[in-house]
């Protein structure tokens, strides 16, 4: 199996950190390319609610700007001056946004973070991951804040 694309879906918390370095050094192995990807959660496409309130769009386009600088700063240091990464940041469900992702630019392989939620939290919330790991088109590694 051939890995050339390598999938990095961050929210920026200490796990995706904690995940970075097993992503970048399958990179550095493989020659891959790095993606490293932000999904902005849009309330309105998961509430299924139309909201038509310039003000919003203004919000998701500011959030769309802060979070491109964060990914971008998103662990610098780790990355160490590796050059083939690209940041992508999008706005939707996050597990619908990083599967699409993931399907449209043929990720090889998904490396993400798990929070490791349980009870309440996890019912109410669910998880990313565990989402990722059912629906995803290639092999998945989950890393373990």
């Amino acid at each position: 199996m051939l890995t050339e694309r390598i999938l990095l879906p961050t929210d920026f918390s200490e796990g995706a950190l904690h995940a970075l370095p097993y992503a970048l050094d399958m990179a550095k192995n493989y020659g891959a390319k790095l993606f490293l990807l932000h999904v902005i959660y849009d309330v309105a496409t998961a509430s299924g609610l139309y909201v038509p309130h310039i003000s919003f769009d203004e919000l998701y386009k500011d959030m769309e700007k802060t979070a491109q600088k964060e990914l971008e700063k998103f662990g610098l240091e780790a990355l160490g001056g590796f050059k083939n990464v690209e940041y992508n940041v999008l706005r939707g469900i996050p597990y619908e946004g990083i599967l699409t992702f993931a399907k449209e630019k043929n990720i090889d392989l998904i490396v993400i973070a798990t929070h490791g939620r349980k009870g309440l939290d996890h019912f109410l919330f669910g998880s990313t991951a565990e989402k990722i790991v059912r629906y995803a088109p290639c092999p998945v590694l989950t890393v373990r804040g």
